[in-house]
């Protein structure tokens, strides 16, 4: 079964210290923890894909109709401050699992090396229907 365990910021984490006033200790600690884990789920074989996404600031919004040149706006410029900030792909065997990383991920170090408790999003991916039926 795969997953995409979705790491998003805001709520709790924005009333806290946002990362951008992290020390570079702590900084290096919590990055030192995602490539441990995406590096032990690699090896388990558990691992499809994981990427941090660039700040909302530097999101486009792409909107088209098919035939006239595509309409691009910046943003997104949310009334509430939640954002992705990236995401895995994990291919295991339960959706407990799946739960269990998303846990681990939930509890990456932040300020001081506390547990950042950052919500994580976990959603099966699904496969197309196949285009024969």
């Amino acid at each position: 079964m795969r997953f995409m365990l979705i790491q998003n910021y805001g709520g709790v984490e924005l009333e806290s210290t946002p990362m951008t006033e992290w020390t570079p200790e702590e900084i290096k600690a919590h990055i030192a923890f995602q490539m441990a884990l995406n590096q032990e789920l690699g090896e388990n074989g558990e691992l499809v894909d994981a990427q941090g996404l660039a700040g909302p600031d530097q999101a486009k919004f792409v909107l088209s109709d098919g035939a006239s040149p595509p309409v691009v706006t910046d943003g997104p410029f949310p009334e509430g401050k939640e954002l992705l900030a990236g995401y895995r792909i994990v291919d295991v065997e339960s959706t407990e699992r799946a739960v269990e990383l998303a846990a681990r991920i939930s509890a990456a170090p932040g300020r001081a090396g506390a547990p950042i408790g950052q919500r994580i999003e976990v959603r099966e991916v699904l496969s197309a229907p196949d285009p024969e039926l």
